[in-house]
């Protein structure tokens, strides 16, 4: 079955019109503290996961860049920061409170310029067929409502030789591990919500979307399927985060 996570948002069964409006719901809330959050959830930690993405994806200058679901900017700043350009780099998110909130951080660190903004769903991007030489999805793929038609249009978006890049949360390979990040995501997290950005309900389906994220193996497949002509995943953390790679030849 193809895009078996349309119908559930966190725990609960939805339709998947009505899971892209929650969906679109709990960024609209969190949007002006995500990346606080995220330093306070992962410890700072997801700072040098972004890191080693940065580096497995060696930007240059010359290459045309598209991060999806990349509204507050964290990964394009960092492909501008390792490329010396904000040209060629197009950040798109389907919630424009994100992108508000990235354009205000671009000037924040400097970026005055050269960044392409656009509102859009990962499932329908507004470009045309091989227009970017590497696509970057971080922290969003599992929020999209069908997965499979995503993957097919980054496979279609990017140029022939094009890369693709998930950075996504995992599942870790212990289970004594994978109990005790439970209780630490189920019972602290969701407290965590509640006093920095006053929601809790939105942090505990952030929790709950981890969950029911595919596995490694099983996203590989899934990037096959989508036309990709190969797929890998590296772990990192134990397995907190993955790295996914898949290139179009």
């Amino acid at each position: 079955m193809q895009n078996p996570e349309s119908q559930w948002f966190g725990r609960k069964s939805v339709s998947p019109q009505e899971k892209t409006k929650l969906v679109l719901d709990v960024f609209d809330s969190v949007a002006s503290r995500y990346d606080i959050m995220n330093d306070l959830m992962s410890l700072g930690i997801h700072r040098l996961w972004k890191d080693t993405l940065i580096r497995k994806i060696r930007p240059t200058p010359a290459l045309k860049f598209l991060d999806v679901a990349g509204g507050t900017g964290d990964i394009a700043f960092r492909i501008a920061k390792a490329a010396g350009t904000t040209e060629n780099i197009t950040i798109s998110d389907i919630n424009a409170h994100m992108l508000e909130v990235g354009k205000g951080r671009a000037i924040d660190h400097g970026f005055i310029s050269g960044f392409t903004w656009v509102e859009a769903n990962a499932e329908k991007l507004p470009f045309k067929d091989n227009s970017f030489d590497v696509y970057t999805i971080s922290f969003g793929l599992r929020n999209v409502t069908h997965i499979d038609v995503a993957l097919r249009e980054a496979y279609r978006v990017l140029k022939p030789g094009g890369r693709f890049y998930c950075l996504e949360f995992g599942h870790l390979d212990s289970d004594v591990l994978q109990k005790a990040y439970d209780l630490y995501s189920f019972t602290i997290i969701p407290k965590m919500g509640e006093l920095v950005t006053h929601d809790r309900d939105s942090y505990q389906y952030l929790v709950e979307s981890i969950r029911a994220f595919p596995q490694r193996e099983d996203l590989c497949k899934r990037l096959k399927g989508a036309g990709f002509d190969f797929a890998k995943a590296t772990p990192l953390s134990l397995g907190i985060v993955n790295i996914h790679e898949a290139w179009k030849y």
